[in-house]
């Protein structure tokens, strides 16, 4: 060992913070394993087909990641084997999860949580900019005519990250783009989040989330030509949805992607122990380990917090004496535990196991990638960027941005983002009309 027993000595401060991490992981351990069997209770009475828990499954279904039901833990791991030697706690209802209700009993049913339902098609909530909104009786969607056409490359899908939505892009990015730019700006709810559909029955893979964007914006609008802008997990979406459709993509923008490159671990269980290290600070990295470890943790923080998003709204604006709610705390409540839960181990998580297949599509696509991240993001490492997606895609033009975390490096720069994606946008459409008049090789 570097330093021997001397180095020990001289770090004594480490020594404490990392037993009290432990100790309160191995308490989280136990708390979730308790409440899984109340859980477990309460769907049996409440739930006619209950959505059962993955505490003791021990595989999945295609395009399930493995962290679900294999989140390593040896202190949990012997509870729960504990639990199945007693035969406590296994799930004996015949219920068939396939027909499971929406919502759920702990999750809110409001009239706005439930637009969906009544919007009909399972198509998803977006936002379109540079168009003429027409609002939709009971939400707050904007439609435009599908028959409007301006020509190829005019057309811009954003795709926003965890616990987020559409907003994250219309009300940033969109006010600063939308007065200089002809495009059609489409900034989309993904699956499970802000005002798109939330099916209790539906796993949330990444497949899922690629295929609901195809159904809902690319086949009915006629897309044949578009740009890609993504943060964060939406990168993720990003990836796979172009290495789907690599001849109609224009140009692919990744802000702060979660991307590792290979090991000999799973590739899956490498982003759960990178994104979500179990560690008390900073507090968003605790948050990010609770939530992302512990399914009912998880339900309960989302039980308080979404189910009652309308009581605590109520109580901001009272305390904030504003007429409305920051867009980033409501979209923190607009999802349920079951999409958020399964979109973070299936597409973050799950979905890193083809990050790279997808990349090597695009790479092979010549599809010119411009990656962005800020040197002080705590959430996703800025080596995701400037050492391991750089290494899989060589030719793709990074920007690190000093000073600038996981929102910041979208949020106080909005004019100066709108205008590094004008650039792009323009110059990879006048390469691409000089690679068709045989001015450039390609």
């Amino acid at each position: 060992m570097p330093g021997g027993l001397p180095a020990l000595l001289s770090r004594p401060a480490k020594w404490p913070g990392v037993a009290l991490a432990a100790a309160v992981f191995a308490f989280l351990d136990v708390l979730d394993v308790l409440l899984c069997l109340v859980y477990a209770a309460l769907d049996a009475v409440l739930e006619d087909s209950p959505v059962a828990c993955f505490c003791h499954r021990t595989h999945g279904a295609e395009g399930v990641s493995d962290t679900l039901y294999l989140r390593r833990s040896a202190f949990r791991d012997a509870l729960l084997a504990l639990l199945r030697t007693v035969g406590v706690g296994k799930r004996t209802t015949n219920a068939s999860p396939e027909k499971a209700r929406s919502p759920r009993w702990s999750d809110c049913g409001c009239a706005r949580c439930l637009a969906w339902r009544s919007a009909g098609g399972g198509r998803l909530h977006f936002v379109a900019g540079k168009e003429e909104p027409t609002p939709t009786k009971g939400t707050t969607i904007f439609r435009f005519s599908v028959t409007t056409r301006r020509g190829p490359g005019d057309d811009a899908i954003f795709i926003h990250g965890f616990t987020s939505s559409s907003s994250f892009w219309a009300q940033t990015v969109f006010p600063e783009l939308a007065a200089t730019t002809n495009r059609r700006l489409l900034a989309v709810d993904l699956l499970g989040f802000g005002d798109s559909p939330k099916p209790a029955n539906c796993a949330y893979t990444l497949r899922d989330h690629v295929e609901a964007i195809e159904r809902s914006l690319i086949d009915p609008l006629g897309l044949t030509s578009f740009h890609l802008v993504s943060h964060s997990m939406g990168c993720t979406v990003a990836i796979a949805l172009a290495a789907r459709n690599p001849a109609r993509v224009r140009s692919i923008t990744l802000v702060a992607p979660p991307y590792f490159l290979p090991c000999e671990e799973r590739a899956s269980q490498v982003a759960l122990t990178r994104l979500a290290e179990k560690k008390l600070w900073p507090p968003l990295v605790f948050g990010t380990a609770v939530m992302s470890w512990y399914e009912h943790i998880g339900r309960t923080v989302c039980f308080v917090v979404c189910k009652n998003h309308r009581v605590w709204e109520w109580l901001i604006r009272i305390l904030t004496r504003k007429s409305g709610v920051d867009f980033v705390v409501r979209d923190l409540t607009r999802h349920t535990h079951h999409s958020a839960w399964n979109t973070m181990h299936n597409v973050i998580c799950g979905g890193a196991g083809v990050q790279d297949r997808n990349l090597e599509v695009l790479a092979a696509a010549g599809v010119p990638v411009r990656v962005v991240h800020g040197d002080g993001d705590q959430v996703v490492p800025v080596e995701c960027s400037s050492r391991h997606l750089k290494s899989k895609l060589p030719r793709a033009e990074l920007r690190l941005l000093g000073g600038r975390d996981h929102r910041t490096v979208v949020f106080g720069r909005e004019k100066e983002f709108a205008e590094e994606l004008r650039e792009f946008w323009s110059g990879c459409e006048n390469r691409e009309a000089m690679v068709m008049d045989g001015c450039v090789r390609t």
